[in-house]
């Protein structure tokens, strides 16, 4: 069992992250990180994105948090998330959400929603601080 966390560089990404170790060390399970590289994924931004999931290891490896590591490449996002809780076991998956507006509350992300709606565990959001 492990907690899987979608993992995108941003303000939402690094919420989520930051909600799955707090999991992580309640549940003593394992932080599985996803990282999505899209259909139109180039070099240049899988190497940014490497850049910014080793350092992510690095912060975890430096505070006791045991995790692992997961790429996928042309993928959607949604099944990426799911297809990887299935396939662990997972107890708990997290996402981070951005802020909306009053109207855009009532439209929720098509990639939250599906995960949401079809993970095979709860499901955490987190959002950025104000």
């Amino acid at each position: 069992m492990s907690i899987v966390v979608g993992y995108v560089a941003t303000p939402e990404g690094r919420a989520a992250l930051d909600a799955a170790v707090a999991e992580s060390r309640m549940r003593s399970l394992p932080v599985l990180l996803v990282a999505s590289l899209g259909p139109d994924g180039d070099a240049g931004g899988r190497a940014a994105l490497e850049d910014e999931l080793a350092e992510v290891g690095r912060r975890l490896e430096a505070e006791g948090v045991p995790h692992e590591v997961r790429v996928m490449e042309g993928g959607d996002v949604a099944d990426d998330l799911i297809s990887t809780a299935e396939s662990t076991g997972a107890a708990l998956v997290v996402l981070g959400l951005r802020r909306r507006s009053p109207v855009g509350k009532l439209i929720l992300g098509v990639n939250a929603q599906r995960v949401l709606f079809d993970a095979p565990c709860p499901v955490l959001t987190a959002k950025p601080s104000a």
